[in-house]
């Protein structure tokens, strides 16, 4: 009677914690002026599922790993100074990049503005650099009050002030020509000495076309030269029209799920239901942890995993109606069926986790994508299968919600007395 007590406890304060979670993630908590967000709002969304542009550009040349590690760190800083949040760069392979910039649709300034090299140089008279973007502190772009052309103004670090001053100085009534890679921002004559470590750059065609060279020179210049290899819009209404679609389609498999269990496996399916429910909110709450971003392929990564938890449960219920038609009791049934199934799901897990990892590896976008859900997914089934479904069903027979093989679907004909 003790045992029954404690286990309706443990049972009763489980279901009520997984039904929480449950809640808090499809709809968010507020705690004062502190709110969780819900799980739709919190996880970042592929273009797939919302649309933008994507690009990908092959490094040219002969590269190591820090200097990919430093030209993704820096196209990392040009895609988020475009104002939009979510953006991913990621590798692929060992010379090519993938950038995905959801809500912004053209794709050739997202080019423009990723794909230089970004070397900016002021070039005196006689062709010698007596600037580089590493003397420049800080860039912004505004219209200039007198002629409301777009302007770019430069603020000089210490040594750039210097510098600035001295060919000022020497090229009075010259040409100083401002280049970014080998294109010519502009050409101004000096006028006068310049000390006060600032400069301006006119001549952009457009404001936008001045806000992009000065994030380009705020971020620095790449260390290698890039070449768009792919380059694709996603329209907004496909984007808009893919998510729905799919959460329509993973709420009906896991519901045709959910009846399958209880239809076939009765009070167990049942066990096994909640444990699914705690199954797809430790995975969505992964996804928000590491920041994974879903797209479509990784929504399929995630269903597979849910069909992987419930193939686990299978299988430890193929057991317990084995150990049951032989004649033990259902305690007996369920120590021996949960040892004897424990080999088969860790073996069949473990390979799929290593084929994800090799997906993960070699693989570009979407196939990365679907790699990730899919590790992530198969270590939590993995989880709540020898865990979470081996104690709820343990609980459940201490309070005889399970104490006959006909709560397992095996006919008592069948099973021996």
């Amino acid at each position: 009677m003790k045992m029954k007590k404690k286990s309706t406890i443990f049972f009763t304060l489980s279901v009520l914690i997984i039904a929480g979670l449950a809640y808090i993630g499809a709809f968010g908590l507020n705690l004062g002026d502190y709110r969780i967000k819900s799980f739709e709002q919190s996880i970042t969304r592929g273009l797939d599922l919302q649309g933008g542009v994507s690009i990908v550009e092959e490094i040219q040349g002969k590269i190591s790993k820090d200097t990919m590690s430093k030209t993704i760190e820096l196209l990392n800083l040009r895609v988020n100074k475009l104002g939009v949040s979510e953006t991913s760069v990621s590798s692929e392979g060992s010379k090519r990049i993938r950038i995905d910039v959801p809500g912004v649709y053209d794709k050739d300034s997202v080019a423009k503005t990723i794909g230089r090299t970004g070397q900016l140089r002021f070039v005196g008279p006689d062709n010698k650099t007596v600037l580089t973007g590493k003397d420049v502190k800080k860039a912004s772009a505004y219209l200039s009050q007198d002629t409301q052309q777009p302007t770019i103004g430069l603020e000089l670090n210490s040594s750039g002030t210097k510098k600035f001053a001295d060919a000022t100085s020497k090229f009075i009534g010259q040409k100083i020509s401002i280049y970014m890679d080998k294109d010519v921002l502009s050409s101004p004559t000096v006028d006068s000495v310049i000390n006060g470590g600032n400069a301006i750059i006119t001549g952009s065609k457009s404001f936008e076309d001045a806000k992009r060279v000065a994030n380009i020179i705020n971020s620095g210049a790449l260390p290698v030269t890039l070449k768009v290899v792919q380059s694709k819009t996603v329209g907004a209404s496909l984007g808009a029209s893919a998510l729905p679609n799919s959460i329509l389609a993973g709420e009906v498999a896991i519901a045709i799920i959910f009846f399958f269990m209880i239809l076939v496996y009765r009070v167990p399916g049942l066990m096994a239901d909640i444990a699914l429910v705690l199954f797809t909110v430790l995975t969505l709450g992964a996804f928000v942890a590491v920041k994974v971003t879903l797209t479509l392929s990784g929504i399929a990564g995630l269903l597979l995993t849910i069909g992987m938890a419930v193939d686990a449960n299978v299988l430890i219920f193929e057991r317990f109606k084995e150990e049951l038609r032989i004649g033990k009791t259902v305690r007996s049934a369920f120590n021996a069926g949960f040892h004897r199934a424990m080999s088969s799901i860790i073996d069949s897990n473990v390979t799929t986790i290593i084929a994800g990892v090799v997906l993960y590896a070699l693989g570009s976008g979407e196939v990365k994508g679907f790699a990730l859900t899919l590790v992530i997914g198969v270590i939590i089934s993995m989880f709540t299968a020898i865990t979470v479904t081996k104690h709820l069903l343990s609980w459940a027979i201490d309070m005889k919600l399970i104490s006959k093989a006909s709560h397992f679907g095996v006919s008592l004909e069948r099973s021996s007395k």
